[in-house]
């Protein structure tokens, strides 16, 4: 049964990460580099502090250049602080109803505070997938 799958069997891992202190051109580069929309921010024990995303790097971008201020930055000066998360343990039924119910693309996934891996729609259609053709 699909309840029994868990989070840690199908999350990605090797994530590209962000410090606070990253410099906010530095993530961008990133972010276009890797072809990603966004990225975990942690902190030196490997604490998940935020998320980093295109938009937020285009909000601190707009309004830099709204108040004619330099352009630049940290990550902290624009990420966002408050980050839902889903535990490394939970079974992937209870992340497809987050995904369905608060339109979540992708999920931080943590394991005693720390940042393990991250869960998308796709990795649930992909064990979905798996669990169908092994019936």
């Amino acid at each position: 049964m699909l309840k029994s799958v868990k989070v840690q069997d199908y999350m990605a891992t090797g994530l590209v990460t962000f410090h606070p202190d990253t410099d906010l051109f530095e993530a961008i580069n990133s972010l276009l580099k890797y072809k990603i929309s966004g990225a975990p921010v942690t902190n030196e024990q490997g604490e998940l502090v935020g998320l980093i995303s295109e938009v937020d790097c285009l909000k601190a971008i707009l309004t830099l250049t709204y108040h004619e201020e330099e352009v630049g930055g940290r990550v902290a000066d624009c990420m966002t602080a408050n980050v839902e998360t889903i535990n490394f343990d939970e079974n992937i039924i209870e992340v497809a109803r987050i995904f369905i119910d608060k339109g979540r693309r992708r999920l931080p996934v943590t394991r005693d505070g720390k940042l393990v891996g991250q869960i998308s729609r796709s990795d649930i259609l992909r064990a979905v997938e798996e669990f169908a053709q092994n019936r």
